[in-house]
């Protein structure tokens, strides 16, 4: 089982970090990629790379054909799966074994049993792990509601429903079923009790192909978003110590029940059980590595990679559970191109720039003058911080989003600055369902811009375009021979049309990152990125076109999937109009008051551009 070459069958920033855990472990890393991802930063940090094919992963990434070609055609002798992509199917793992090659991760069996909610459960009642309560998606009592329909195979949330009424069930099951299929190629789907308010708590757990199983603790990643992880951290917090001793042994028990080796993670939903007390319910179990286990490295000081190696290569765990401890507070952020304030739809476009802050553990294969498409998942990296306890590692956190900055596409790292500075996430109250509620609300405004965060670009952008010239007669540095000098008067305008007038002294010095232009500034502050432009006095101040509220445009690039009318019809405020797609999420367009339809711009079908004009409705 040995070997000295792996081939990394991902992207991104995942293919990044176990190329460099082959490094440090003296092993050949080859790296594969599709046509979007040539020029990535992890392609050339391996030391081969062979090339996949065409950008859909469908023909890249997704292609145990072309995957194990490529192993052949580098000599690799083992296959790193990464998370996401093919990482979970039991037949890509069977296809490595058989071709000759190491699959680092469990069996192909362990993988068809655990992969699959369906039996992971079964599994798990057997091993006496507590679950949910489970319905036929046809009989569902009256008293049972609210329940979670959810996608037997995969994750990442996808295929997943709340349906708080009966009423809601059909269409529920329909659109998770269709979402399924789209996604893994497999529509079944369970109905279980849906527990409120519960907390998101995971153990990773570790085994060799000796029997040895141990838990590396556990992880708290109760902040999402429609089911998908946007903070997590470890340990996680206000357990109390049966509770947490019942997540380990249980964890360890699924493990020894289905003969697990490598890395893998239970998840569970821990709430209030009514009395006074917690309860925990299985949820899953993922057969990887997971996309936050920097948090689980950061306060074990275990490197989970190269563990994985180890295993793969047949030897023991490097440690008895007596020999693993844990010390500190360790929290990451996800951060994503996408719009918050827009219903969290993909991002693409192109970034100009990119800056991350000092004293933080960065996870990204993303640097400057880079594009982002919505062909692959739309987390750009993470960032990572470890304190004393949660209080001092939440503090680090705001300060590391405080200093990054991402400029030339939208991301999500003005809100989640905003959330990890907020009360509620200190005071440790976010439940899973939390940024889904109401309570939530205020954090999914578009916060507005500041007179301090306006000054702070015109003080950037006269530094990076006022002052030029090569003598001092041509130096717009508001030098006067008789008099100190003149501050430079700065007009920039905001997306709204206002216009901001600022006298900036000489020499004054921006505190701001930021990226200019002859005529704009984009300024990141506490994580939210605003541009400024110089006015055009020809245009009425503001250089930007605008639609109107009348105009419906894509959020997002994607495909359109339904158009439900045409023009001429009348429709109703909240009617649905058409359905665009991107990232397997799909999203309505409605209309925004009762009116006519004037104009429709696509058919389904048709792949669509961001912010390409789908629907005008006049109103009525």
């Amino acid at each position: 089982m040995t070997f000295s070459s792996v081939l990394v069958a991902n992207r991104g920033e995942i293919a990044r970090r176990v190329i460099l855990a082959c490094r440090e472990a003296g092993l050949r890393s080859i790296a594969v990629y599709s046509d979007a991802d040539a020029d990535a930063p992890y392609v050339r940090l391996a030391d081969e790379a062979v090339h996949l094919g065409p950008t859909p992963a469908t023909e890249s990434y997704l292609s145990i054909d072309r995957l194990l070609a490529a192993a052949r055609a580098s000599g690799a002798e083992a296959v790193h799966p990464g998370y996401g992509f093919l990482s979970e199917r039991a037949e890509f793992a069977r296809a490595v074994v058989d071709a000759g090659l190491v699959f680092i991760g469990p069996t192909a069996d362990v993988m068809d049993a655990m992969g699959r909610k369906d039996r992971a459960r079964a599994i798990a009642e057997r091993a006496g792990v507590p679950v949910t309560a489970q319905f036929p998606a046809d009989a569902v009592p009256a008293d049972a509601y609210p329940v979670l329909v959810k996608a037997a195979a995969g994750g990442g949330g996808k295929g997943m429903r709340i349906v708080r009424e009966a009423s809601g069930l059909a269409a529920a099951v329909e659109a998770a079923g269709r979402e399924a299929a789209a996604a893994f190629g497999d529509d079944t789907l369970l109905v279980e009790q849906y527990v409120e308010a519960g907390r998101h708590v995971e153990v990773q757990v570790f085994g060799d192909t000796a029997g040895h199983v141990v838990h590396l603790f556990e992880r708290d990643c109760s902040v999402q978003r429609r089911h998908q992880k946007v903070v997590e951290e470890a340990p996680a917090f206000g357990l109390t110590d049966e509770l947490r001793r019942t997540l380990h042994e249980s964890s360890v028990a699924l493990c020894r029940e289905v003969g697990y080796t490598g890395a893998g993670t239970v998840e569970f939903l821990v709430a209030d059980d009514g009395a006074g007390g917690q309860r925990a319910y299985f949820l899953e179990m993922n057969t990887r590595l997971q996309v936050e286990h920097p948090v689980t490295e950061e306060i074990t000081g275990l490197d989970l990679v190269q563990w994985q190696l180890l295993v793969a290569a047949g030897q023991p765990l490097p440690l008895t559970q007596d020999e693993i401890t844990a010390t500190g507070h360790a929290m990451e952020v996800r951060v994503y191109a996408e719009d918050p304030y827009a219903g969290f739809v993909p991002q693409a476009g192109h970034v100009q720039d990119v800056a991350w802050p000092d004293g933080a553990r960065i996870e990204s294969d993303l640097e400057g003058d880079a594009v982002v498409s919505t062909a692959y998942d739309p987390m750009l990296g993470k960032i990572v911080v470890a304190g004393t306890d949660r209080e001092d590692a939440r503090l680090l956190l705001v300060d590391a989003l405080d200093g990054t900055g991402i400029f030339g596409v939208t991301t999500n790292l003005g809100f989640v600055r905003r959330l990890v500075a907020g009360e509620e996430f200190a005071a440790g109250r976010v439940h899973t369902a939390w940024l889904d509620s109401d309570a939530s609300a205020q954090l999914l405004t578009a916060p507005v811009l500041t007179e301090d965060a306006a000054r702070a670009a015109a003080v950037m952008w006269a530094g990076h375009v006022v002052v030029g010239g090569d003598d001092p007669f041509g130096r717009a540095d508001g030098w006067r021979s008789g008099a100190d000098p003149a501050p430079a008067t700065i007009a920039l305008a905001d997306d709204t049309g206002r216009v901001w007038r600022f006298a900036v002294p000489t020499g004054e010095q921006g505190d701001a990152l930021a990226v200019g232009t002859h005529d704009s500034i984009t300024i990141a502050r506490e994580g939210q990125t605003w541009t400024l432009e110089v006015p055009d006095p020809m245009r009425g101040g503001h250089q930007r076109g605008a639609s109107t509220d009348a105009d419906l445009v894509s959020p997002m690039p994607g495909t359109v999937l339904r158009v439900d009318v045409a023009e001429g019809d009348t429709v109703v405020a909240g009617q649905q109009l058409g359905v665009v797609e991107a990232m397997k999420m799909e999203l309505a367009m409605t209309a925004p008051y009762d009116g006519v339809v004037s104009l429709v711009g696509a058919v389904a079908g048709d792949q669509v551009p961001i912010r390409h004009l789908l629907f005008t409705v006049d109103p009525r």
